[in-house]
C-alpha cells in the first residue's frame, strides 16, 4: 500500500501534526502508566484499521516493556486473562470511545474508569482516546501504511 498523501507535504497539516505531537507530550506527563497508553492506542488503532498506530503503538509498547502475549492479544483483551481490572476499564472506555453509536460511553464502563483512575488519570485518558482517534483517522484518510515506523518519532515530530 502506497500513501495517497504525505501529510507532511502540507505546510498546514504539518503544523497541525507538529501541534498533535506536542499536545500527547503532555499526557507522557500524566501518571497514566506508558504502557496502558500505549495499549489503549493500539486498541484505537487496530479498532480504525490504522496500520501506522497499529505499527506504532505495537513498538513503543514494547520498548515500554510489554509482552509479545499482551501485545497479541489486545485485540482479544475482553476473552485473555493477562490484563488488569484497570486496564480492562481503560480498554473498554478505549472501544466505547471509539464507537460512538447511540449510547456513547455506558455508565458500567465509566463507573469501572472511576473505580481504577483518579481524576487526572480519567482526564488523561479521555484526552488521550480523543487524539489517537483523530491520528488514526488521518492516517487512514491518506492510506499511511504500517511498517515504517521508528521508535521515537512522535517525540521527533514535536520538536
Amino acid at each position: 500500500m502506497e500513501p495517497r498523501f504525505h501529510l507532511f507535504d502540507s505546510p498546514t497539516a504539518t503544523k497541525v501534526v507538529k501541534r498533535f505531537a506536542t499536545t500527547s507530550l503532555a499526557l507522557e506527563e500524566s501518571t497514566l502508566p506508558t504502557s496502558l497508553r500505549e495499549l489503549v492506542q493500539l486498541r484505537v488503532g487496530q479498532l480504525n484499521g490504522c496500520g501506522f498506530c497499529v505499527d506504532a503503538h505495537a513498538k513503543e509498547a514494547a520498548a515500554a516493556g510489554e509482552t509479545a502475549v499482551r501485545l497479541s492479544l489486545v485485540a482479544t483483551w475482553r476473552h485473555s486473562t493477562v490484563f488488569t481490572e484497570g486496564e480492562r476499564a481503560a480498554l473498554a472506555l478505549a472501544e466505547e470511545g471509539t464507537r460512538l453509536d447511540e449510547r456513547g460511553v455506558s455508565d458500567e464502563t465509566w463507573s469501572a474508569v472511576r473505580k481504577h483512575y483518579d481524576d487526572d488519570q480519567i482526564g488523561a485518558l479521555v484526552c488521550l482516546i480523543a487524539l489517537i482517534n483523530a491520528a488514526t483517522r488521518m492516517n487512514v484518510i491518506v492510506h499511511n501504511p504500517g511498517g515504517s515506523y521508528e521508535l521515537g518519532m512522535f517525540a521527533r515530530a514535536a520538536g
